[in-house]
């Protein structure tokens, strides 16, 4: 018999039948002014910035402008968060297995910040220099299905319900944040959805298509933009349709005009200064 990888393993652990109420929606956007956007920053820093970088600064702010969901639920309590964390997903081991990559703060950060701070993650994850992650990933791969589902559960309560960390496991307090981001587009996906990781208790999951050139009808003219499409897993127990309106509005905001990304880091920046 085949041996099971560790993220295999965690999968079988983590699901089963589908009983809560989760929200799903789309956005299917003009990419044009975000790709001018990036192609500026990279001429003017030299850093590598993709789409996945700004769709995570939008996100930050999204979730800056609707707190419900920038949160965790506590023994039936919603508790909000003092800053706007989100997680990107990274890939190892040629797909094998994936790993998070938390950014803090990410409304206070330009995008280049954040692909800098998410190259470096990334790195260290790849070379197997993250402590923290070779912690968790052994003591997987030793535990069989059945033992890591409980053992899950309870870290996930602990870490991401009491925001307590436990080091021993290679685990710090709300290890997620408020987001998990992963792009599904550099491997030539158009959509989809991600499903809710129960440990993670995460009340929103942002996945990342393709970006592709695509028809669209632009003042009565028919034209050829190129679209990206962003598809959001929402936890019903945050947000209702006014929230996730809140959310879908930031996005087209800032997709429409990129520019305004750097106004707002900088009014965030301020805004974190005063209050300390």
């Amino acid at each position: 018999m085949k041996k099971m990888t560790v993220r295999r393993k965690l999968a079988i652990a983590s699901w089963s039948s589908p009983r809560e109420g989760n929200i799903y929606g789309k956005l299917t956007l003009d990419a044009t002014e975000v790709i001018k956007y990036l192609a500026e920053k990279k001429a003017l820093t030299g850093a590598k910035i993709t789409i996945t970088h700004f769709v995570g600064r939008v996100i930050a702010e999204a979730l800056k402008r609707a707190p419900s969901l920038n949160g965790r639920i506590r023994l039936g309590r919603y508790i909000p968060h003092d800053t706007v964390d989100v997680t990107f997903l990274v890939v190892l081991e040629g797909g094998k297995n994936l790993a998070k990559a938390k950014i803090e703060n990410t409304d206070q950060k330009s995008v280049e910040e954040i692909s800098g701070e998410l190259k470096a993650l990334a790195e260290r994850l790849r070379k197997g220099k993250d402590e923290d992650f070779n912690k968790s990933n052994n003591l997987l791969k030793m535990l069989p299905t059945w033992l890591i589902r409980p053992m899950i559960w309870l870290t996930g309560f602990i870490t991401s319900s009491l925001g307590l960390s436990a080091k021993p496991l290679g685990l710090e307090a709300y290890p997620f944040g408020s987001c998990i981001i992963t792009s599904v587009g550099m491997l030539g996906i158009d959509e989809g959805w991600a499903p809710p990781t129960p440990f993670a208790r995460v009340p929103l999951y942002v996945l990342i298509g393709a970006l592709r050139d695509q028809p669209a009808v632009v003042e009565g003219e028919l034209v050829i933009q190129p679209q990206i499409t962003l598809c959001a897993t929402l936890d019903h127990r945050f947000v209702d349709g006014f929230q996730a309106a809140t959310l879908a509005n930031t996005v087209r905001e800032f997709f429409a005009d990129p520019w305004k990304l750097d106004k707002a880091s900088e009014e965030a920046i301020e805004e974190s200064s005063e209050s300390a």
